[in-house]
């Protein structure tokens, strides 16, 4: 019975443990933008350079050494 008892706490001072970090969290602004990241892999890499298709293999090569 004792260790269904030590079990419990021990779960508790868990759960508190990551609601705290997750208050925390909140509190610095970690989850301000939310938007942001999940457009910016839609953005060019670096703007006002553009990759031409089809400028054959060797302007492939030289644009992947970049």
């Amino acid at each position: 019975m004792s260790v269904i008892l030590i079990l419990i706490l021990a779960s508790l001072a868990v759960a508190l443990a990551f609601l705290g970090g997750f208050i925390w969290a909140v509190k610095s602004g970690q989850f301000e933008d939310t938007c942001t990241p999940a457009m910016r892999i839609l953005s060019e890499d670096e703007p006002g350079r553009q990759n031409v298709a089809g400028s054959g293999k060797q302007e492939g090569v030289k644009a992947l050494k970049r």
